[in-house]
């Protein structure tokens, strides 16, 4: 069956990365309905930017769910939906709970009450924990430090149980730092409140914020300041239609890490941002983070091997100057 011939479920699609999935899934053919409920995602980008069947709605709803899977006939699902950010499932972890884990075994439930068997699933490298060595390989133990993390880990052991259970099969991908915009300035980066270091660094150089914050100076790294791998969306997206491919050519259940399997330390991004930008970035030194680790780096040997994944944009300055021409682009042009 060609690509042209089969439609895939989208959800969180209108959000940062599932809209940079939605376009690369597009672009390769395939049929695409994006189900999201807008808490964090951006319709105007579906309707005007993707041109993509928006469906609105949550994952926690299974009377939609049920029609939406009776009226498109769905062959795979990529599933977004997913709240992100890591301080405020320490002080709300009922929330992440409910949505990151009851949500997605509501979707899984009726996935497969109307046959479907297929799932990419957004996990993330923060399943490790502190890492033990660097760079993390897949086998890394797991030890998530925040509910955050907790509800990711959650979702991968149900995967599995399910595909013991169910022959429900999965692709689990775990990303490290996703960044970066769509090269044609067509998508990109724009939570709210902002909390990734690049954007926060670029909404400074465009006067949005007064300043930005590098959390530790002290931590045994090359500068004092933590390391983490950057990786460009773009490349996110299309792991992300390999491993709906490998899936619907009858491949197993598999998790993979997404990173370059280089780091950058946030005084290098700060400085590189200053350098693509031309612009002064204030930065004020705190104190560090609790659970902040020094350094972040994944192994992608296997998705590589496996998937034969190679990432486009692993150049630092590539990456922050895709991500310069959206937010100049989404939130006007600099003051100077």
């Amino acid at each position: 069956m060609s690509s042209q011939e089969q439609t895939i479920l989208v959800t969180g699609g209108a959000g940062y990365i599932g809209s940079h999935a939605a376009l690369a899934l597009k672009k390769a053919g395939y049929n695409v309905v994006i189900l999201d409920n807008l808490s964090y995602g951006h319709q105007e980008l579906v309707d005007d930017v993707l041109q993509i069947k928006l469906v609105i709605g949550d994952t926690s709803d299974r009377t939609l769910l049920d029609q939406l899977f009776t009226t498109h006939k769905i062959d795979a699902v990529i599933h977004f939906a997913a709240y992100i950010a890591v301080g405020e499932s320490v002080q709300e972890p009922g929330k992440y709970y409910s949505n990151n884990v009851a949500s997605t075994l509501n979707l899984l439930s009726a996935m497969l009450a109307h046959g479907i068997n297929k799932i990419v699933f957004s996990s993330t490298c923060a399943v490790y924990g502190m890492p033990k060595e660097v760079p993390m390989t897949e086998s890394h133990p797991h030890n998530p430090l925040s509910p955050y993390a907790a509800s990711k880990d959650m979702v991968e052991r149900i995967l599995s149980d399910f595909d013991t259970a169910f022959n429900l099969k999965s692709v689990a991908f775990r990303y490290f730092n996703a960044c970066g915009a769509d090269p044609g300035g067509l998508l990109g980066e724009d939570h709210d409140p902002e909390t990734h270091l690049i954007p926060l660094a670029l909404l400074t150089a465009l006067k949005k914020r007064d300043s930005l914050y590098i959390f530790g100076t002290d931590y045994d790294t090359p500068d004092g300041t933590c390391v983490r791998d950057y990786i460009h969306v773009n490349d996110l997206a299309d792991a992300h239609v390999l491993g709906l491919e490998y899936l619907l050519s009858g491949g197993a259940s598999e998790v993979f890490n997404l990173g370059n399997g280089n780091g950058f330390s946030v005084r290098e991004v700060i400085e590189t941002a200053k350098e693509v930008t031309g612009l002064d970035i204030p930065a004020i030194e705190s104190d560090r983070r609790p659970g902040d680790a020094p350094i972040l780096v994944g192994s992608s040997q296997k998705v590589r091997e496996m998937l034969g994944w190679n990432p486009n944009y692993a150049d630092l300055k590539k990456i922050i100057s895709h991500a310069w021409q959206w937010h100049q682009q989404r939130h006007g042009e600099v003051k100077r």
